[in-house]
């Protein structure tokens, strides 16, 4: 009997597999495409934990505009392959749906919701899980004069998803990885740049259509539709066709302007027709192309001698005479503004500055990553020196000191460390007029309502956008 009784007193105490703590609660997708046209069909792929999961889809600019929502989703879990990052997760479609002819052209986001009761046998609390994803609608029938395409080469240049991206300092052993899938849940940088900008046109009247960076490789044709196409923040990556597009649509008179930073820094390469893109950037020897006796499509900087084709030639400005200020530790404690120089040009119309006056450092616009030119000056003023592809017509506006990290530079055997350089304002006109504000912070000037941001800003929409 005393046996008996020890044996039940120890049952208590045995770990039983099946009453463990249950397994962490997850939903997380992407979409098959980063745009749609609005009457086109969208698949979704999605990965959850849950049985069921809810997916409600709102479009996101000056409000968050609810245009769809389902409930109660068959839900399934699908592993995250070891090859994620590069080569896609290759989850099923969970669902799809037809993008709304009466889907408003923006930004829209997903939000994924999944919820169960816990374990079956403890851990028993209600339990929820949210994440999100984006995607693009364009329209089927243009109707603004002014295009803005989104920098969706930069989100997955950054995204980690899977353990690698085209950084090392967020993957797994620091380890940079060279090519990046869209089939995977990516992360965003929209809110942190273009979502200012977006919220100021839609409180100040400006119309804008919207398109991904692939649209402007894959569908050339777009261009036909606008006067002026956008380019807002942290616009790094860019392919040679997308260059080429772009190139093309200005010579025949069209304009853009780069309210951004940082901008065309990176070539990349678009593969599984822009399913994945590479760069092997400071690791170019590594490169498949390095071998070939055509070296111009080396996916590393497009100011590196061996592509021979610097962002300057596109933007007017490029990186390389650029560099960071009130971050990556340069120039913490100074102020981030632009002194004007040319206060008579149409960009300052309306504006009231005068030669050697400054704006922005309330909002910090000189920043975080920034563009210039080759500079001499003379009696003060600054003048391109065009020996670093800048066009002949450009003309230096505005100015501030920046300068890359030590590290950033050590690796192009062509740049000194010690080199400052400055963001550089300006403009030039090669059939259209390109007009580059070299910053990616320009667009926190119009959420904190600087005036002359905001007019600046209006001028140059005005004037090239109609």
């Amino acid at each position: 009997m005393r046996t008996l009784l020890f044996a039940f007193a120890l049952a208590p105490l045995l770990v039983r597999a099946d009453i463990a703590d249950p397994p962490a609660i997850y939903v997380e997708g992407y979409p098959n495409h980063s745009s749609y046209t609005q009457g086109e069909e969208a698949a979704f792929h999605i990965s959850t934990t849950a049985a069921t999961f809810d997916a409600v889809i709102e479009r996101v600019g000056k409000e968050r505009t609810k245009v769809l929502e389902r409930k109660t989703i068959p839900g399934k879990h699908s592993p995250v392959p070891d090859t994620a990052a590069a080569d896609g997760c290759h989850w099923p479609e969970s669902f799809r749906l037809t993008i709304g002819n009466d889907w408003p052209t923006g930004y829209y986001e997903m939000t994924l919701t999944a919820r169960d009761n816990g374990g079956p046998w403890s851990r028993r609390g209600a339990r929820t899980a949210t994440s999100s994803l984006f995607f693009i609608v364009k329209p089927a029938k243009p109707g603004a004069k002014i295009l803005l395409q989104l920098c969706t080469n930069t989100y997955n240049a950054y995204t980690n998803y899977g353990g690698f991206s085209l950084y090392g300092y967020n993957a797994i052993s620091k380890n940079q990885g060279h090519r990046v899938s869209f089939e995977r849940p990516q992360s965003s940088q929209f809110a942190r740049w273009e979502l200012p900008f977006v919220v100021w046109c839609e409180q100040n009247g400006y119309a804008l259509d919207y398109a991904a960076n692939s649209d402007l490789e894959f569908h050339p044709e777009i261009f036909a539709n606008y006067k002026l196409v956008l380019s807002v923040g942290h616009d790094e990556y860019w392919s040679s066709p997308m260059r080429d597009n772009l190139e093309a649509f200005i010579a025949k008179g069209g304009n853009v302007a780069f309210f951004s930073g940082n901008s065309v820094c990176w070539q990349v390469r678009s593969e599984d027709d822009g399913r994945a893109l590479t760069c092997w950037k400071q690791n170019y020897g590594n490169d498949p192309v390095w071998q070939e006796k055509d070296r111009s499509l080396l996916s590393t900087s497009w100011s590196h001698h061996l592509v021979g084709r610097p962002e300057n030639k596109l933007t007017g400005v490029g990186f390389l005479q650029g560099g960071y200020r009130q971050s990556h530790g340069q120039f913490m404690t100074d102020k981030a503004e632009y002194t004007v120089h040319r206060p008579d040009h149409w960009i300052f119309e309306g504006t009231g500055l005068k030669r050697g006056d400054v704006f922005g450092n309330k909002d910090t616009i000189v920043g975080y990553e920034c563009d210039g030119c080759e500079l001499e000056w003379r009696d003060g003023l600054p003048f391109p020196t065009f020996k670093d592809g800048t066009p002949k017509t450009f003309e230096v506006l505005a100015t501030c000191p920046v300068r890359w990290h030590p590290d950033d530079a050590a690796w192009y055997e062509r740049w000194s460390p010690d080199t400052i350089g400055n963001s550089t304002l300006g403009l030039y006109t090669q059939g259209g007029t390109v007009f580059t504000s070299a910053s990616t912070d320009w667009s926190h000037g119009l959420k904190g309502g600087d005036k002359i941001v905001d007019r600046v800003t209006r001028n140059v929409l005005d004037r090239l956008g109609k």
